[in-house]
Protein backbone atom coordinates (compact mmCIF):
# COMPACT_ATOMS: atom_id res chain seq x y z
CA UNK A 1 0.00 0.00 0.00
CA UNK A 2 1.30 3.48 -0.97
CA UNK A 3 1.69 6.54 1.22
CA UNK A 4 -0.94 8.10 -0.38
CA UNK A 5 -3.20 5.07 0.20
CA UNK A 6 -2.26 5.00 4.20
CA UNK A 7 -3.16 8.16 4.36
CA UNK A 8 -6.17 8.11 2.82
CA UNK A 9 -6.68 4.58 5.16
CA UNK A 10 -6.39 6.66 8.15
CA UNK A 11 -8.43 9.21 7.33
CA UNK A 12 -11.17 7.48 6.40
CA UNK A 13 -11.31 5.87 9.86
CA UNK A 14 -10.95 9.86 11.42
CA UNK A 15 -13.99 9.74 9.15
CA UNK A 16 -15.79 6.91 10.77
CA UNK A 17 -14.80 7.89 14.28
CA UNK A 18 -16.27 11.29 14.04
CA UNK A 19 -19.33 10.26 11.94
CA UNK A 20 -20.74 6.64 12.79
CA UNK A 21 -23.51 6.68 10.14
CA UNK A 22 -21.00 6.37 7.29
CA UNK A 23 -19.84 2.64 8.47
CA UNK A 24 -22.92 1.51 6.60
CA UNK A 25 -21.69 3.17 3.36
CA UNK A 26 -18.62 0.16 4.08
CA UNK A 27 -21.54 -2.36 4.87
CA UNK A 28 -23.74 -1.89 2.45
CA UNK A 29 -21.42 -0.79 -0.63
CA UNK A 30 -23.86 -0.75 -4.01
CA UNK A 31 -27.17 -1.40 -1.84
CA UNK A 32 -26.57 1.83 0.37
CA UNK A 33 -29.91 4.01 -0.21
CA UNK A 34 -29.73 7.83 1.23
CA UNK A 35 -33.28 8.04 1.61
CA UNK A 36 -37.17 6.37 1.83
CA UNK A 37 -36.34 3.64 3.74
CA UNK A 38 -37.78 4.60 6.87
CA UNK A 39 -34.73 6.74 8.06
CA UNK A 40 -37.07 9.79 8.07
CA UNK A 41 -39.92 8.57 10.84
CA UNK A 42 -36.95 7.32 12.39
CA UNK A 43 -35.49 10.77 12.60
CA UNK A 44 -38.86 12.38 14.27
CA UNK A 45 -38.91 9.64 16.64
CA UNK A 46 -35.13 10.29 17.59
CA UNK A 47 -36.34 13.89 17.98
CA UNK A 48 -39.09 13.05 20.06
CA UNK A 49 -37.09 11.28 22.24
CA UNK A 50 -34.42 13.22 22.36
CA UNK A 51 -33.28 14.58 25.92
CA UNK A 52 -33.08 18.06 24.95
CA UNK A 53 -36.65 17.51 23.37
CA UNK A 54 -38.57 20.33 25.74
CA UNK A 55 -35.97 23.20 24.94
CA UNK A 56 -36.08 22.42 21.50
CA UNK A 57 -39.35 23.93 21.15
CA UNK A 58 -39.13 27.11 19.84
CA UNK A 59 -35.51 26.97 19.04
CA UNK A 60 -34.65 26.09 15.52
CA UNK A 61 -30.78 25.84 16.19
CA UNK A 62 -31.45 23.24 18.40
CA UNK A 63 -33.55 21.03 15.82
CA UNK A 64 -31.29 21.67 12.96
CA UNK A 65 -28.22 20.74 15.52
CA UNK A 66 -30.43 17.36 17.06
CA UNK A 67 -31.16 16.63 12.94
CA UNK A 68 -27.19 16.78 12.46
CA UNK A 69 -26.65 14.64 15.43
CA UNK A 70 -28.96 11.76 14.00
CA UNK A 71 -27.05 12.48 10.43
CA UNK A 72 -23.67 11.93 12.10
CA UNK A 73 -24.91 9.08 14.28
CA UNK A 74 -27.46 7.25 13.02
CA UNK A 75 -28.34 7.36 9.32
CA UNK A 76 -27.04 9.78 6.53
CA UNK A 77 -29.61 12.24 5.66
CA UNK A 78 -30.06 14.10 2.44
CA UNK A 79 -29.86 17.54 4.33
CA UNK A 80 -27.66 20.50 3.09
CA UNK A 81 -26.05 19.91 6.27
CA UNK A 82 -24.12 22.55 8.20
CA UNK A 83 -20.85 23.16 6.34
CA UNK A 84 -23.63 24.52 2.90
CA UNK A 85 -25.60 26.39 5.74
CA UNK A 86 -22.96 28.48 6.52
CA UNK A 87 -22.25 29.46 2.93
CA UNK A 88 -26.39 29.90 2.61
CA UNK A 89 -26.30 32.14 5.67
CA UNK A 90 -23.71 34.61 4.36
CA UNK A 91 -26.27 34.32 1.06
CA UNK A 92 -29.53 35.10 3.15
CA UNK A 93 -27.42 37.89 5.10
CA UNK A 94 -26.72 39.79 2.46
CA UNK A 95 -29.74 39.39 0.17
CA UNK A 96 -32.33 39.63 3.24
CA UNK A 97 -35.25 38.13 1.08
CA UNK A 98 -38.37 38.85 1.92
CA UNK A 99 -39.66 35.62 -0.06
CA UNK A 100 -37.74 32.56 -0.47
CA UNK A 101 -38.97 29.30 -1.99
CA UNK A 102 -36.92 26.01 -1.51
CA UNK A 103 -37.92 23.33 -4.62
CA UNK A 104 -37.41 19.89 -2.75
CA UNK A 105 -38.07 20.47 0.93
CA UNK A 106 -36.94 16.90 2.30
CA UNK A 107 -37.89 16.49 6.28
CA UNK A 108 -37.26 20.30 6.38
CA UNK A 109 -33.75 20.70 7.63
CA UNK A 110 -33.16 23.49 5.13
CA UNK A 111 -36.29 25.43 5.70
CA UNK A 112 -36.07 25.70 9.75
CA UNK A 113 -32.53 27.29 8.61
CA UNK A 114 -33.57 29.57 5.96
CA UNK A 115 -36.41 30.66 8.09
CA UNK A 116 -34.14 31.61 11.12
CA UNK A 117 -31.48 33.42 8.93
CA UNK A 118 -34.35 35.27 7.25
CA UNK A 119 -36.12 36.51 10.29
CA UNK A 120 -31.91 37.78 11.59
CA UNK A 121 -31.64 39.47 8.66
CA UNK A 122 -34.90 41.28 8.25
CA UNK A 123 -35.65 45.03 8.87
CA UNK A 124 -39.62 43.40 9.25
CA UNK A 125 -40.02 40.12 10.25
CA UNK A 126 -43.46 40.39 9.50
CA UNK A 127 -42.94 40.37 5.80
CA UNK A 128 -41.06 37.43 5.42
CA UNK A 129 -42.27 34.23 4.04
CA UNK A 130 -40.87 30.68 3.03
CA UNK A 131 -42.65 28.49 0.65
CA UNK A 132 -41.25 24.71 0.63
CA UNK A 133 -42.00 22.58 -1.92
CA UNK A 134 -41.82 18.80 -1.58
CA UNK A 135 -43.48 16.06 -4.00
CA UNK A 136 -43.81 13.12 -1.37
CA UNK A 137 -46.87 13.89 1.46
CA UNK A 138 -44.99 11.83 3.93
CA UNK A 139 -41.29 13.98 3.98
CA UNK A 140 -43.91 16.64 3.97
CA UNK A 141 -45.79 15.79 7.11
CA UNK A 142 -42.41 15.19 8.90
CA UNK A 143 -40.99 18.38 7.50
CA UNK A 144 -44.53 20.50 8.84
CA UNK A 145 -44.05 19.00 12.11
CA UNK A 146 -40.01 19.72 12.93
CA UNK A 147 -41.24 23.12 11.51
CA UNK A 148 -43.85 23.60 13.86
CA UNK A 149 -41.63 22.68 16.36
CA UNK A 150 -39.36 25.10 15.64
CA UNK A 151 -41.86 27.75 16.06
CA UNK A 152 -41.88 28.84 12.87
CA UNK A 153 -45.24 27.76 11.04
CA UNK A 154 -46.30 31.24 10.68
CA UNK A 155 -43.71 31.83 7.88
CA UNK A 156 -43.14 28.77 6.28
CA UNK A 157 -45.58 27.32 3.78
CA UNK A 158 -45.07 23.34 3.53
CA UNK A 159 -47.03 22.59 -0.20
CA UNK A 160 -47.21 19.17 -1.45
CA UNK A 161 -47.29 18.39 -5.04
CA UNK A 162 -44.52 18.83 -8.40
CA UNK A 163 -42.70 21.97 -8.36
CA UNK A 164 -43.72 23.52 -11.64
CA UNK A 165 -47.45 22.98 -11.14
CA UNK A 166 -47.40 23.93 -7.62
CA UNK A 167 -45.86 27.29 -8.69
CA UNK A 168 -48.41 28.00 -11.10
CA UNK A 169 -51.30 27.34 -9.01
CA UNK A 170 -49.18 29.82 -6.10
CA UNK A 171 -49.00 32.14 -8.74
CA UNK A 172 -53.03 31.92 -10.28
CA UNK A 173 -54.11 32.14 -6.71
CA UNK A 174 -51.84 35.31 -5.70
CA UNK A 175 -50.42 34.16 -3.42
CA UNK A 176 -46.69 33.89 -5.25
CA UNK A 177 -45.94 37.27 -7.09
CA UNK A 178 -42.31 37.72 -6.89
CA UNK A 179 -38.87 35.52 -5.34
CA UNK A 180 -36.11 36.83 -4.08
CA UNK A 181 -34.39 33.67 -3.21
CA UNK A 182 -34.72 30.41 -5.27
CA UNK A 183 -33.42 27.19 -4.05
CA UNK A 184 -33.09 24.15 -6.25
CA UNK A 185 -32.62 20.90 -4.15
CA UNK A 186 -35.26 18.40 -5.53
CA UNK A 187 -34.59 16.09 -8.81
CA UNK A 188 -31.25 17.64 -10.64
CA UNK A 189 -33.05 16.32 -14.26
CA UNK A 190 -35.72 18.68 -13.44
CA UNK A 191 -33.52 22.27 -11.92
CA UNK A 192 -33.97 23.51 -15.59
CA UNK A 193 -37.61 23.18 -17.01
CA UNK A 194 -38.34 24.37 -12.97
CA UNK A 195 -36.10 27.45 -13.25
CA UNK A 196 -37.20 28.43 -16.85
CA UNK A 197 -40.86 28.35 -15.09
CA UNK A 198 -40.25 30.42 -12.45
CA UNK A 199 -37.85 32.88 -14.42
CA UNK A 200 -39.75 32.94 -18.13
CA UNK A 201 -42.99 31.34 -17.71
CA UNK A 202 -44.26 32.82 -14.45
CA UNK A 203 -41.92 36.24 -14.11
CA UNK A 204 -41.51 35.31 -10.26
CA UNK A 205 -37.51 36.35 -10.55
CA UNK A 206 -37.30 39.92 -10.67
CA UNK A 207 -34.36 42.21 -10.97
CA UNK A 208 -31.62 41.15 -8.03
CA UNK A 209 -33.05 37.82 -7.13
CA UNK A 210 -30.55 35.05 -6.14
CA UNK A 211 -31.41 31.81 -7.50
CA UNK A 212 -28.73 28.83 -5.41
CA UNK A 213 -29.01 25.13 -6.96
CA UNK A 214 -27.56 22.65 -5.08
CA UNK A 215 -25.56 19.29 -6.11
CA UNK A 216 -24.97 20.82 -9.99
CA UNK A 217 -21.68 18.44 -10.83
CA UNK A 218 -22.65 15.19 -7.99
CA UNK A 219 -25.08 14.14 -8.91
CA UNK A 220 -25.14 16.58 -11.54
CA UNK A 221 -27.14 19.07 -13.69
CA UNK A 222 -25.60 19.31 -16.65
CA UNK A 223 -28.25 20.81 -18.47
CA UNK A 224 -29.27 23.55 -15.77
CA UNK A 225 -25.45 24.28 -15.89
CA UNK A 226 -25.48 24.85 -19.49
CA UNK A 227 -28.64 26.46 -19.75
CA UNK A 228 -27.78 29.31 -16.86
CA UNK A 229 -24.72 29.86 -18.04
CA UNK A 230 -25.34 31.17 -21.62
CA UNK A 231 -27.93 33.37 -20.15
CA UNK A 232 -27.20 37.22 -20.51
CA UNK A 233 -29.72 37.75 -18.18
CA UNK A 234 -27.47 36.32 -14.84
CA UNK A 235 -24.64 35.86 -13.63
CA UNK A 236 -23.90 32.34 -12.76
CA UNK A 237 -20.64 31.70 -10.31
CA UNK A 238 -19.96 28.51 -8.26
CA UNK A 239 -19.63 28.13 -4.70
CA UNK A 240 -17.44 25.46 -2.56
CA UNK A 241 -19.56 23.03 0.05
CA UNK A 242 -18.65 19.81 1.96
CA UNK A 243 -20.86 17.12 1.91
CA UNK A 244 -21.87 16.09 5.19
CA UNK A 245 -21.75 13.60 7.65
CA UNK A 246 -18.02 13.50 6.29
CA UNK A 247 -16.59 16.54 5.54
CA UNK A 248 -16.41 14.53 1.60
CA UNK A 249 -14.14 16.38 -0.68
CA UNK A 250 -12.64 15.25 -3.54
CA UNK A 251 -10.26 12.55 -2.91
CA UNK A 252 -8.91 9.01 -3.70
CA UNK A 253 -10.71 5.83 -4.23
CA UNK A 254 -10.75 3.34 -0.86
CA UNK A 255 -11.61 -0.33 -1.50
CA UNK A 256 -13.47 -1.64 1.39
CA UNK A 257 -15.31 -4.91 1.87
CA UNK A 258 -18.20 -5.06 -0.55
CA UNK A 259 -17.09 -2.21 -2.87
CA UNK A 260 -15.02 0.60 -4.20
CA UNK A 261 -16.29 4.03 -2.53
CA UNK A 262 -15.54 6.96 -4.01
CA UNK A 263 -15.59 9.88 -1.70
CA UNK A 264 -16.76 12.69 -4.42
CA UNK A 265 -17.04 15.77 -2.16
CA UNK A 266 -17.19 19.29 -3.62
CA UNK A 267 -20.30 18.46 -6.31
CA UNK A 268 -20.41 22.58 -7.64
CA UNK A 269 -23.37 24.36 -6.37
CA UNK A 270 -24.35 27.36 -8.57
CA UNK A 271 -25.40 30.78 -7.66
CA UNK A 272 -27.32 32.84 -10.48
CA UNK A 273 -27.78 36.58 -10.07
CA UNK A 274 -30.67 38.24 -11.88
CA UNK A 275 -29.66 41.44 -13.86
CA UNK A 276 -31.20 44.99 -11.70
CA UNK A 277 -30.47 47.94 -13.46
CA UNK A 278 -27.20 46.94 -15.90
CA UNK A 279 -25.06 45.51 -12.76
CA UNK A 280 -25.67 42.54 -10.63
CA UNK A 281 -26.55 43.08 -7.20
CA UNK A 282 -25.20 40.68 -5.00
CA UNK A 283 -22.01 38.23 -4.87
CA UNK A 284 -22.12 34.59 -3.68
CA UNK A 285 -19.17 33.94 -2.24
CA UNK A 286 -17.59 35.40 1.41
CA UNK A 287 -14.80 37.24 -0.80
CA UNK A 288 -16.87 40.68 -1.09
CA UNK A 289 -17.01 41.50 -4.84
CA UNK A 290 -16.02 44.38 -7.49
CA UNK A 291 -19.08 45.45 -9.18
CA UNK A 292 -18.24 46.95 -12.32
CA UNK A 293 -21.11 49.09 -13.74
CA UNK A 294 -19.23 49.51 -17.29
CA UNK A 295 -19.10 45.90 -18.01
CA UNK A 296 -22.11 44.43 -16.67
CA UNK A 297 -20.13 41.54 -14.47
CA UNK A 298 -19.43 40.83 -11.15
CA UNK A 299 -15.30 40.77 -10.64
CA UNK A 300 -13.99 37.95 -7.54
CA UNK A 301 -10.28 36.48 -7.28
CA UNK A 302 -11.02 33.08 -8.19
CA UNK A 303 -14.07 30.60 -9.70
CA UNK A 304 -14.84 27.55 -7.55
CA UNK A 305 -17.00 24.47 -7.35
CA UNK A 306 -18.74 23.23 -4.31
CA UNK A 307 -19.32 19.76 -3.03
Amino acid sequence: MSDNDSQAQAEWQRKLQLYPSLKKFEEQGDDFVESHDGREERLLAFIKAHPSFSSMQGNPSLILKAMDEYAYQQDFLINIGEGKGRILSDLIAKQKPKVLVELGGYVGYSAIHFAGQMLKAANNPSEVHLWSLEFDANFAAIASELIALAGLKDIVTVVVGSADETLRKLKSERKLSSIDFFFLDHVEDLYEQDFKVAMDELKLLGPGAVVVADNVVRPGAPKYREHVRSRSDVKSEGVKGLIMPGELEVGPVISSGRSTLMFAGRARSHVCLVKAQGFYRIAPLREEPRCDQNRDRIAKTESVGMA
